[in-house]
């Protein structure tokens, strides 16, 4: 069993009983050492005294703060004397709507079961009662020496809590992207459109069929490179759309969504669980040329799309008649 990250009371009003912090996700990033290039050795992080040059131990090692260049020295246990017992309570301060909660505030999930025996009607009363009440209670507790405000949630028969940032964590958008356009409104057949498209492309929410993607074709990547082999490298991305090809992206979108073999092509879509193979080229019988050269760009995707062109949704409409030429 798994050891808990954080250990303490949990508390509601006048109900309180012990709990345990558990790490609920895991990381499947394929970790890289460094190296010296041309060697095999690697490279090291040191903590080093920048004016000897020489490795200092971590226990003689303290935190100091920069204060207009003279540092004000703190231990490490005197920051946790000025948070007496704090650090051992998860106290909640009441409960909200879980919908009040905006998503940018989320950070991290942890779950959190009870320690020892004797707690565990409490521990339910409370999971059952967030349940059926769609709250989630707000508290805070310090952890790691960082105070943390949270939210506690049911969830499937037992409580998780949700780390979240604080208000002033949250950055104005308005303030961190350049040239943010003021709003303007699309025209009513494009607003119709544009839903027709989100409509053509609702489905259900399956968290089991989405995968890593880009952590499988870095294990590929690896493979080949020990086979002595090549990979294929991925596709540019596709360029964006102007105002101008607006409404024929998306009607094409939507003609597109409702094909019969768009589900087949929305399941290999990137990061969407599949294992089905990608479908063979079809071989185009020999025809007479068609003047091509005056067809709209969505009307050429729909000849692309048919002659399972590569590519094509990538493509500019001078790229689709020049494919669709020498098909």
């Amino acid at each position: 069993m798994a050891r808990p990250v954080w250990a303490g009371n949990l508390s509601f009003g006048l109900v309180s009983l012990p709990v345990g912090l558990y790490t609920a996700t895991d990381s499947h990033t394929i970790r890289f050492h460094q190296l010296q290039r041309g060697t095999a050795d690697r490279i090291r992080n040191r903590r080093v005294n920048e004016r000897t040059g020489e490795e200092v131990d971590s226990s003689d090692i303290v935190k100091g703060y920069d204060a207009g260049g003279e540092y004000v020295l703190v231990e490490p246990k005197e920051l946790d004397e000025i948070a007496p017992g704090r650090s051992q309570a998860l106290e909640i301060a009441g409960f909200v709507d879980l919908d009040e909660v905006e998503p940018i505030f989320f950070d991290r999930t942890y779950y959190l079961g009870p320690r020892g025996k004797g707690y565990e009607k409490v521990y339910s009363l409370l999971e059952q009662a967030l349940a059926k009440t769609g709250k989630a209670g707000i508290a805070t507790f310090v952890m790691r020496q960082r105070e943390y405000l949270v939210a506690v949630k049911a969830e499937d028969g037992l409580l998780t809590v949700h780390t979240l940032h604080w208000a002033d964590e949250i950055r104005n958008p308005k303030d961190e992207i350049d040239g943010l356009p003021e709003r303007t409104k699309g025209t009513a057949e494009e607003v119709r459109m544009a839903e027709q498209l989100i409509e053509a492309l609702a489905m259900k929410w399956d968290p089991e069929q989405f995968h890593d993607t880009f952590q499988e074709k870095v294990a590929a990547l690896i493979e080949a490179k020990q086979a002595g082999e090549t990979v294929e490298k991925a596709e540019p991305a596709a360029e964006p759309t102007g105002a101008v090809d607006l409404m024929e992206a998306l009607r094409a979108s939507v003609e597109r969504a409702r094909s019969p073999k768009a589900t087949g092509e929305r399941a290999t879509t990137s990061g969407r669980a599949t294992a089905k193979k990608k479908p063979a080229k079809k071989r185009i019988r020999s025809a007479p040329k068609e003047d091509i050269s005056g067809l709209s760009k969505a009307d050429l995707y729909k000849k692309a799309a048919a002659a399972n062109v590569s590519g094509r949704s990538h493509m500019t409409r001078d790229d689709l008649v020049k494919a669709l030429s020498s098909t």
